[in-house]
């Protein structure tokens, strides 16, 4: 049974390359390319793991990572939050709303990988 991870971001290079990644870790991938489709992603598939744009259009993944954690039905999903903007009050915004882990873009693929791992694989 392979783990579910959505992706979203509204930026198609990115969305390729991360959902690219994250299947050759042998992840079930799913993407969405606004907030709202995110959400309704989540509703629907029901993932382990979101990595989630904080610009998007529709609502931007602080809005997303609100609404997740006030729906009882989703509000386990662990939530990686990506975002260009690195400034500390981001950060804390994101963490405030409720997201487990934070990456600054550009970030190395490398690293990504190792959080989604250490998020998803928690240590005994």
């Amino acid at each position: 049974m392979s783990i579910k991870v959505l992706i979203a971001d509204d930026e198609p290079n990115i969305l390729i390359s991360l959902e690219f990644l994250m299947k050759r870790e042998g992840y079930e991938v799913h993407v969405a390319r606004d907030g709202q489709e995110a959400l309704d992603a989540l509703r629907r598939e029901r993932p382990r793991l979101v990595l989630l744009d904080v610009m998007m259009p529709k609502k931007t993944g602080f809005e997303v990572c609100q609404e997740l954690r006030a729906d009882d039905a989703i509000r386990d999903t662990l939530v990686l939050m990506l975002t260009a903007k690195g400034r500390d009050t981001d950060i804390a915004k994101g963490m405030a709303m409720g997201a487990d882990a934070y990456m600054t873009k550009p970030f190395s693929t490398k690293e990504l990988v190792q959080k989604v791992r250490e998020l998803l694989e928690p240590r005994a």
